[in-house]
């Protein structure tokens, strides 16, 4: 199975950049050895449009392009269940086995995502009740799913 993150918005380069790229690599050094094909990145451009509904619709548009056949949507949303670590890792290893060709975690921009985006969602995440800027965002996002790979594979990083 793939792990696909689409997110919009564009880390610059810095700290969050490469905490992210961290994680990221961590995972895919473990995530091989469990049947992962890898952790790939697809940032969108925030939408310029004047109104924040055009500005989700053509978010969504671009996002809705970049969803592979077949995969489970997976929004980070503010909406979504607040999730614990060993929750979300049972339910990745489960479509995982189950066959699903690669799980998508959408990561929207600064207006949100699209009701549509939400509805044809598996799963809904909130990292709690806080507004998080995107660039944290994603940050969390990559730790929680090499974290996802750590409980997977019965490593001592998650101790709870």
């Amino acid at each position: 199975m793939r792990i696909v993150v689409i997110a919009v918005g564009r880390l610059k380069q810095g700290p969050e950049r490469e905490l992210a790229e961290r994680y990221r690599e961590r995972f895919d050094d473990l995530g091989r050895k469990l049947g992962f094909r890898g952790l790939d990145l697809h940032e969108l451009p925030e939408s310029r449009a004047r109104d924040a509904a055009t500005r989700i619709s053509e978010e969504a548009a671009a996002i809705a392009a970049l969803i592979p056949d077949r995969s489970v949507l997976v929004c980070l949303d503010e909406r979504g269940q607040n999730i614990d670590s060993a929750s979300l890792a049972a339910q990745i290893g489960r479509w995982r086995d189950e066959g699903v060709p690669a799980a998508v975690f959408v990561i929207g921009g600064a207006d949100g995502l699209s009701p549509e985006l939400r509805r044809r969602a598996k799963l809904g995440v909130a990292f709690g009740a806080a507004t998080w800027p995107h660039q944290i965002v994603r940050v969390l996002l990559f730790e929680q799913i090499y974290r996802t790979a750590t409980i997977l594979a019965g490593h001592p990083y998650h101790r709870a």
